[in-house]
């Protein structure tokens, strides 16, 4: 997981962009549509629609964006019809990824996933054939500076149920629904919030020490990432600090 994690990173840093923001907002929007439209557009009620708020404002989208997408799903506004689609696969080197969509043509988005995956030299894989090893879990990444014992305490005390080194980082795990609010909790106590989602996590690891594989797999990550149906790309792999800042830039 520690090189998913610190990928994770990475990508938190370089959203800052225009054009990422930009699209980090049309992704966010479509969740907030699909939540809604599932569960009601009352956040109070519905938990994964409060989920998909906090992350919203944690990017930085603005009320009225937020409010817009959530009347779109609600019927309120006219708006197109998404539906989830978990794709699953392998990228080079064996790794696993999880494939997280929302579309309004699942033809269109499975020609195009499975056209990367050929293209990138990873390949399509059939249903669970990868999904039984990865389970939602809220992940938060702590820069290092804090020792153990009050990154421990302050995230217990914060509804967090596991804290362990990362690398040069802490990661801080929860339930996937109070993400946001153990965020929240950590940074009122002083901590330096590196990243923090909603996120699958690998119950195994493929160790990845070779640069020519590594940058294979961010390859293609990113070009599933890239895709506008994409909501985001899961991988099992572990690459070291070192290893990931070398390929990543």
């Amino acid at each position: 997981m520690s090189g998913h994690s610190k990928w994770a990173t990475i990508k938190h840093k370089k959203g800052a962009a225009d054009k990422a923001r930009g699209k980090l907002f049309a992704k966010i929007a479509r969740q907030l549509e699909v939540a809604s439209r599932e569960g009601g557009g009352d956040p109070t009620s519905n938990a994964t629609l409060r989920t998909a708020v906090q992350k919203a404002k944690a990017a930085q989208m603005t009320n009225d964006a937020i409010d817009r997408a959530i009347k779109r799903g609600s019927g309120q506004l006219d708006g197109d019809s998404y539906e989830s689609i978990m794709y699953e696969g392998y990228a080079p080197g064996g790794v696993a990824l999880m494939v997280d969509t929302l579309t309004d043509n699942r033809n269109r988005t499975g020609a195009e996933i499975r056209n990367i995956f050929s293209k990138l030299g990873g390949s399509m894989a059939e249903p669970g054939a990868v999904g039984w090893q990865f389970s939602r879990r809220g992940v938060i990444v702590i820069g290092h500076g804090p020792s153990e014992d009050d990154v421990m305490l302050a995230a217990l005390e914060a509804g967090a149920d596991d804290v362990s080194a990362d690398g040069d980082t802490w990661r801080v795990m929860c339930e996937p629904n109070v993400v946001f609010d153990v965020k929240a909790a950590l940074e009122s106590a002083g901590f330096q919030i590196d990243s923090a989602d909603s996120t699958m996590v690998s119950s195994t690891s493929i160790e990845v020490s070779d640069t020519d594989t590594a940058k294979k797999i961010l390859r293609i990550m990113e070009a599933l990432e890239d895709n506008d149906d994409v909501q985001d790309v899961y991988a099992n792999f572990d690459i070291s600090d070192d290893l990931m800042e070398a390929v990543a830039g």
